[in-house]
């Protein structure tokens, strides 16, 4: 098969007519040319189907591992540009919202397409606040779980079976119950991963204080022991609220594309965003920066960092926190992240002397020709694991904090797709490769 267009704008055509937005393709198993429409950059792949030797065969698929240039939806919540390394929410960047908005602003942003006004953003931050409890059925259901249960699979089996807890959340039709659903998620997680700590390490659960802002109540839930009113500091609310403000969303990824999956046959909510915590607990995902954490621990000293990029270069070690899947800049993330982590380490006095293996490392690698051609920029993962060491947080709750800011994310793809007339239950082709035709043979003849 080959394309007769060319990659450039095509120019008019002879009578000064505009070009027309296509592309002609030729088959050339049968000689036949077909022209397929443009729209937004995009061809449809049914309209591929088209392409057919005989009339009964099927018609030509796209083959994608891994949906690498695939559009699945459209979607109007976050534009990623990788190459620029641009990331903006309903069109504002990143930048800005992470040094002057909050997470709750940012939340509401991603649900209602706009920044909030100061009436509604009182009104959306009290309904969140008034929503941060769970059924007293929640603590005995946690409870059922061994204490060395991961964190992050207590809170997928709990988000999954607040359905059992709201089943008018299966309405979701009707609007009004949609906005209960997305308060009750936002309000929620945050608790249930709380808890999920507090389980794991035998300690008492902790009611949310509607006193405290949204990072402020997650931090009290977690850290408090006896005294009566948990005061958290400043600095560390402000950080983990940026946190959460990077982790919000981003585009279709894994678990986007897994609660929209999921979430195409009509199910309710809190089932489509466990299957978005299921695909974050994998270590390809919301364990990256677990992977990072690891990689400084063994490279140990800034002495060792020359030959542990040596062993990078020739295939021998993985150079972990650097690169991304879609960036091919660097992370604006990774330069938010970056200044954050000092204001942990200033509260915490855990100045990890890691951070200064992660700092030698990334000045190193910047500076390196290999990792410049080969576009290996820090991301996201880079500091955030360094970040909530230093809160005294195993590595098991990093994906669990990952969790909490992307549920916003989550809501809101959640959101757009029952909305949108164009989606249909998600459904891929494959490509079979197995045996055909194969005749039963009975048990005492094999």
């Amino acid at each position: 098969m080959s394309t007769t267009g060319q990659t450039q704008a095509p120019a008019a055509t002879p009578q000064g007519d505009p070009p027309r937005e296509s592309v002609t393709v030729t088959d050339n198993r049968t000689g036949r040319s077909y022209e397929l429409p443009i729209t937004d950059g995009t061809v449809r792949a049914t309209d591929l189907r088209q392409l057919k030797v005989t009339d009964d065969d099927f018609g030509l698929m796209a083959y994608d591992p891994g949906y690498a240039n695939v559009a699945a939806c459209r979607s109007a919540v976050t534009y990623l540009d990788g190459d620029a390394g641009i990331l903006e929410y309903r069109g504002y960047p990143i930048e800005q919202l992470a040094e002057q908005s909050n997470y709750l602003e940012v939340a509401y942003l991603l649900i209602h397409g706009e920044l909030p006004t100061p009436t509604q953003l009182d009104a959306w931050t009290h309904e969140i606040t008034m929503h941060t409890f769970v059924h007293e059925n929640v603590k005995s259901f946690m409870e059922g779980f061994r204490h060395d249960a991961h964190p992050m699979g207590m809170l997928l089996s709990s988000v999954g079976a607040l359905s059992t807890f709201y089943p008018d959340a299966a309405q979701i039709d009707d609007q009004e119950i949609r906005h209960l659903q997305t308060i009750r998620l936002i309000a929620k997680v945050p608790t249930l991963a709380a808890f999920a700590y507090r389980h794991s390490r035998g300690q008492p659960y902790v009611y949310p204080d509607n006193e405290l802002s949204y990072a402020g109540n997650f931090l009290s839930m977690m850290y408090k022991m006896t005294e009566l009113t948990y005061h958290p500091d400043p600095r560390l609310e402000r950080a983990l609220d940026v946190l959460f403000i990077l982790h919000a969303d981003h585009e279709q990824n894994c678990s986007t594309t897994a609660v929209r999956a999921v979430g195409s046959s009509r199910v309710d909510p809190y089932s489509a965003v466990a299957g978005g915590v299921a695909a974050l607990y994998g270590p390809l995902h919301g364990g990256a920066n677990e992977a990072v954490l690891r990689m400084l621990k063994r490279i140990e000293r800034k002495e060792n960092i020359p030959d542990f990029l040596k062993g990078v270069e020739q295939g021998k070690e993985r150079l972990m926190g650097f690169g991304h899947r879609v960036y091919k800049n660097f992370d604006p993330r990774a330069l938010i992240i970056k200044s954050a982590a000092e204001d942990v380490f200033a509260v915490t006095g855990r100045r990890n002397p890691l951070l200064d293996v992660a700092l030698e490392l990334e000045r190193i690698a910047l500076e390196d020709e290999y990792f410049i051609s080969h576009k290996l920029y820090p991301n996201v993962d880079f500091y955030s694991g360094l970040i909530y060491e230093a809160l005294g947080l195993p590595v098991e709750m990093f994906p669990v904090m990952f969790a909490i800011g992307r549920t916003s994310g989550w809501v809101a793809n959640w959101l757009e797709q029952v909305q949108d007339p164009e989606q249909r239950i998600a459904r891929p082709r494959q490509i079979y490769t197995g045996v055909r035709k194969r005749d039963y043979v009975p048990a005492s003849a094999r």
